[in-house]
């Protein structure tokens, strides 16, 4: 046990003043994915369910061509489209979807903003 200890820290030592580039990108990797693991691990699931959005809208369809609603469908598959989206057209208002008309695009943001805590 004393010995493993002892290579454990001559390998720490070693890493600390000659760094590899490799190791180092390896160890980011491996450290996002654990946190990431973890995250999920511990999620109180108190979150944005996106279908609740896409529901939100399904009553507005009728505004919106067919393109658009498959966008749409798109953008609420998953918490991370509702959040890109949000904060890429939504936060800026200057910056317009390539697929949503202006007005459409607006009712998104409108439907998408009461739920923005929760992203």
């Amino acid at each position: 046990m004393k010995n493993l200890l002892i290579l454990i820290v001559a390998i720490a030592l070693f890493l600390h003043f000659y760094p590899q580039p490799e190791l180092t990108e390896w160890y980011e990797e491996q450290k996002t994915w654990v946190l990431s693991e973890f995250s999920d691990a511990t999620d109180t699931k108190v979150r944005l369910n996106p279908s609740k959005i896409y529901r939100d809208l399904e009553s507005k369809f009728a505004q919106f061509n067919e393109n658009e609603q498959g966008y749409i469908k798109e953008i609420t598959a998953s918490r991370a489209n509702v959040k890109e989206f949000f904060q890429k057209y939504c936060a800026d208002k200057q910056v317009s979807s390539p697929v949503l008309h202006q007005s459409n695009q607006k009712v998104v943001c409108d439907a998408i903003s009461p739920y923005q805590s929760l992203f």
